[in-house]
Order: structure tokens, then sequence, then C-alpha cells
């Protein structure tokens, strides 16, 4: 029987089907923080009993580290309660934990890729909806709740129904200034917020396919924007070279027995979706959003769309609109902005900083913006520092600051200001999500790039 990826990789991992219910699933990877796991282990505690495989468990911190002074002790007491937690339960359980100051700390869907956790024909879950990255390299990755995290750290296993399968093909050329981003962005555009409910979604087609893989890791971690359970990429030749000899991948034999597998993880020719989509490339743009969900994206050269011209309701999108301070028909090149925030999961890796800094090389950080540069790792810091990147960015006026979430969801004191416009690389522009009444314009790292040399919404192809 022919089977897609996604089915290949699920079925072998199935350890039991509940009828009429859903599948166990044995889990080969679980990435934990500081938020969603103390809950977990408490629950853990009470019920006396330890981690089932803490050799398959790793804990980093970062959703609400600063991203100054490191060094200090963190003011905040309910993030420094969480923190000393997540080492405390490393700890006791045995599980390797990157903390603070660690060479290896990071975000945690960043940290995954840069140490070979992540691997293909992987299954990995970790309490974070934005695991959906690690598809990129063939894994079957999503986001789970804290007792869920309680229950893979107990059994190693989750109870989950199996999703319905959908593919997205795009074959063809970008246009000059078009990154991964900006077809993640289109795709969200064209599917809506909930276009994707219920499906697990394969990316297919040259255009994926000529991506890095740091681009690949952009497009999956966007999946669930569109209400995906995740989204996958088939590995390759690019894949296998991004994870070899990192230091959990395996080795010798281990790494030549893996590849026998890891090269049959694709879909077979006459594998059947339950829903598929074509897009054209010469349709895509470099995106900008413009309201409070990720799917309310246009190309940069279009106007805002009338209310009849979208799939949402009149008064929520009036709503949305309001909250932002736009109107329909307006045009975003032009509109003034107050911050950049370049980072994330989504954008924080070292092409995103080479993307960056090849548009602020030579110029000027305009004075009307605030700019904040996060490093998704301290091993993309060091390579940002390695590559020259920091003495561009250093003369066009950025300071570079310490790995984390920062201003992606503002549990930190990365915060934009109620009222203030923030042209940023992460992926929700939610009513607050940056911070109180902040405003949020999701674009790539070429569109933040033009929008912090200009203090306004640029064309970056206009710079490029």
């Amino acid at each position: 029987m022919s089977k897609t990826l996604f089915d290949k990789v699920w079925d072998i991992h199935v350890v039991k089907s509940v009828e009429d219910g859903p599948d166990v699933l044995f889990i080969d990877r679980h990435l934990i923080h500081e938020v969603t796991s103390p809950v977990a282990f408490l629950g853990l505690k009470n019920r006396g009993i330890k981690v089932m495989y803490p050799e398959k468990t790793f804990a980093t911190a970062d959703h609400n580290t600063p991203t100054i002074d490191q060094h200090l002790p963190v003011n905040d007491p309910l993030s420094a309660n969480q923190l000393k937690a997540l080492e405390e339960n490393s700890k006791e359980h045995n599980i390797i934990h990157w903390g603070l100051g660690d060479k290896n700390n990071g975000i945690v869907h960043v940290v995954g890729p840069e140490n070979g956790i992540t691997l293909p024909g992987a299954t990995i879950v970790c309490g974070d909806s934005h695991t959906s990255t690690h598809g990129a390299f063939g894994a079957i990755a999503f986001g789970i709740g804290t007792s869920e995290v309680e229950m893979v750290l107990a059994s190693q296993c989750i109870m989950q129904p199996k999703p319905k399968k959908m593919r997205i093909n795009i074959e063809g050329n970008l246009s000059n200034g078009v990154t991964p981003k900006d077809v993640a962005l289109y795709i969200i555009s064209k599917l809506t917020t909930s276009g994707a409910t219920g499906y697990f979604v394969e990316y297919a087609g040259d255009v994926f396919e000529r991506m890095s893989m740091e681009g690949r890791m952009t497009v999956c971690n966007l999946s669930i924007e569109m209400g995906a359970r995740g989204g996958m990429i088939a590995p390759d030749e690019k894949t296998f070279d991004y994870i070899k000899e990192r230091k959990f991948t395996p080795k010798k034999d281990d790494w030549d027995k893996a590849m026998k597998y890891w090269k049959t993880l694709k879909t077979d020719d006459d594998a059947i979706f339950d829903k598929e989509f074509n897009f054209d490339t010469s349709d895509i743009q470099p995106m900008i959003t413009y309201g409070t969900n990720p799917g309310m994206g246009i190309g940069i050269s279009n106007q805002i769309p009338q209310a009849d011209a979208i799939q949402m309701g009149k008064a929520t999108y009036e709503k949305s609109l309001n909250y932002m301070g736009f109107n329909e028909g307006d045009a975003m090149i032009g509109k003034k902005i107050d911050y950049v925030f370049l980072g994330s999961c989504t954008n924080g890796r070292i092409e995103d900083f080479r993307a960056f800094a090849s548009i602020v090389k030579g110029k000027k950080k305009a004075d009307n913006v605030t700019v904040w540069l996060v490093p998704g790792s301290h091993k993309v810091e060091d390579q940002i520092k390695e590559e020259g990147i920091l003495d561009i960015l250093t003369n066009a006026g950025f300071k570079l600051r310490q790995p984390g979430c920062s201003a992606c969801l503002a549990m930190n004191d990365d915060k934009i200001p109620a009222g203030k416009y923030s042209v940023s690389t992460s992926n929700r522009n939610f009513e607050g999500r940056q911070g109180p009444g902040s405003r949020t314009l999701l674009a790539s790292p070429l569109m933040a790039a033009a929008a912090a040399i200009t203090g306004k919404v640029t064309d970056p192809k206009n710079l490029i």
C-alpha cells in the first residue's frame, strides 16, 4: 500500500491503536523549557514516579529569559522561579539542561537542530506550539500541553488522533526579495489561520527543495499558524549534510544504518492526500501583515483589502483594523514604524542575520526606530561574530542582544509599548502578543532590515 511521508513516520511509531479512539504514539525526542514543564514535573512528584527515558528529554531556558546581562540574577520573581525549577527538575531526573550562560543554550527550536537532537523520521514533541519547526527534517513534530508533557515524561508516549494529510505544492522560481518567510505568510494568507485545521502538511515542490534547512525550518515553524497540527518536508542530501557530525546524531556504523532508513522517507508516487493545494510563485511577493492574525497578510505592493474580499466577519475585521490603526484600501508601504525585532524560533538563525546584514551594510539605522537583534542561540551569536556580521551591524548603529525568545511573546522585559508599531520576524501578531497594546507587522528579515534603515515599511527589493 502506498504511503505518504507522514504515514511512514507516524505508523512506525504507533505502540497501540485504540478502537474508535486515538493512537498511542512513541516519542523519540522530548524538548522542554521553563514555562510548560514545572507543573508537569510536579505531577510526577505527586504520583511518586520518575522520568522514564531521561536521555530522550532535553531542557533549555528560553521563553522568559532576559536578553541583556544574562550573568545577573533574573529580576522577575515568576521567571526566576521557573528557571530555577527547570534546573532543579532536570538535575533530579538526570536530564540534559542548558541554562543561561551555557554554550548550548538558546531557543528550544533552534538548539534542537543545532545539536542533532532533531533527526529525520523522528517523533518530536515540546510544550510549545512551534515545535512544528522540526518537521523541516522529515520529522513528525508538534506542540503539546502541560498535561501531555507529564504524560511523555512518565511514559515516553502520547495519545493522539491521527491527523488528516495535506500537501502544498509550489514549483518555479521565487522573485527577487522573496524569502521562505514570505512563502509561508503567503500560504497562510490564502488558507487562512484555520485552513489546515485537523491536517498534517507536507510541503513539496522545487521551491522547498531549493530552500536551505534554515528556510525549511521557517516554513514548517509557521504551519501551526494556519491551524495545522504540524508540517514536514522530505529529507534529502541537504538535510543529511546539515545534521552530520552534530552532537547527538548517530556516528559511524549507526550513521550508515540510520541513512538506510532516512532515504526511504519520501511520499510514494501514488500516495493519496486528503487535500492538496498548488500555488504559483509569480503570485508571491515580499509579504507583510496588516491585522491581528498571521493570515491577514498582503504582498508589499498591495493595499489592505476591503472587508467583503476576505474570509472574516465584517465586525471582526473592523475591530482588527481599528486596533492596528489602519483602514481598508491603505497601502502598507510608507507607514511609519517604531520598533524592529529580528529573532525568534521563526527567524533567529544565522541565515536570517546574514539576510538582515545584506540590507543594512554600509547604511545607518533610522533615528526613530528601536531595533532588537536577538540570536536564537549562543552558537548563532558566535557565528555572527565569526563571520563579521557583528561589525556590519555595529557600523550601521545596531546592537546585538543575547539569545532568547525575547519580543516574540514578551514574557521578559522585551515588550513593545502600547500603540507602537513593530516590524517583527516572529510568528504571531495577535493583539498584545508583543506587549499590551502593541501593534505587530510580521515580515521577513529583509523587510525588517529595510524598515530599520528607513524608519517605515519599505519594499526590500529597493534596497537589495
